[in-house]
């Protein structure tokens, strides 16, 4: 299983980006996706995920700004991200829980959002 993460780049504030992850190779069922951001000096954190029939969750800091969505029949989870702020500079990280033989999280590479004028 490979997950491709891909829509980073620069914007400024008050911008928007749209983030896409890719889920391929022999999936039984893909049960949870969502978006992690790392900002230097910072740990880990969830941005949003979303759940098999739809059921989403969002850090607080992007609740209202951020919507995370899900395309099954492609295997693709998407963040569109609006009023970007400077502190939501960090490097985006696509995570799943995939069912093969049994449910395994999978990370797939980071891509850098910088928001910055």
């Amino acid at each position: 299983v490979q997950l491709q993460a891909s829509g980073g780049g620069l914007v400024q504030p008050g911008g928007s980006l749209r983030l896409s992850c890719a889920a391929s190779g022999s999936i039984t069922r893909i049960n949870v996706m969502g978006w992690y951001r790392q900002a230097p000096g910072k740990q880990r954190e969830l941005v949003a995920l979303i759940i098999t029939g739809g059921v989403t969750n969002y850090a607080d800091s992007v609740k209202g700004r951020f919507t995370i969505s899900r395309d099954n029949a492609k295997n693709t989870a998407y963040l569109q991200m609006t009023s970007l702020k400077p502190e939501d500079t960090a490097i985006y990280y696509c995570n799943a829980v995939i069912t093969i033989d049994v449910p395994k999280s999978y990370w797939g590479q980071g891509t850098l959002v910088t928001v910055s004028s």
